[in-house]
């Protein structure tokens, strides 16, 4: 594909999600309720403030559980094609799995696993 190709797909892609969000925003009911404006906790009254701020290693905990998360959506594919791609394949798998292994005793070191 030449950078003609490439830039009108981009323009055809940014024009078309313009389209859609112009449309919607033209064409939708706009109402408004002050219930759209509260925040919504399982279908029951708020109690409290809503502002709650929370402990940042709940985020990390999270970052490094979808970390690993994505590892295993890559390592099963992997697994799946292993004996049709060969020595250099299972090199490199254990070159992704030496670099996020770090990571992960990286996050230790930092204490990001310890629960509050």
């Amino acid at each position: 594909m030449g950078s003609v190709s490439i830039l009108l797909l981009m323009f055809c892609g940014f024009a078309f999600a313009a389209l859609a969000i112009g449309l919607g925003n033209k064409l939708s009911i706009k109402r408004y309720n002050p219930e759209k404006g509260e925040a919504y906790e399982c279908g029951m009254e708020t109690q409290g403030t809503t502002w709650v701020q929370f402990h940042v290693g709940y985020y990390l905990f999270a970052l490094v559980f979808l970390l690993f998360d994505v590892e295993i959506a890559f390592l099963y594919p992997w697994a799946v094609v292993f004996k049709e791609i060969g020595m250099v394949a299972f090199v490199e798998i254990v070159f992704f799995v030496l670099v996020l292994f770090l990571g992960l005793l990286y996050a230790h070191k930092k204490k990001a696993l310890s629960w509050m």
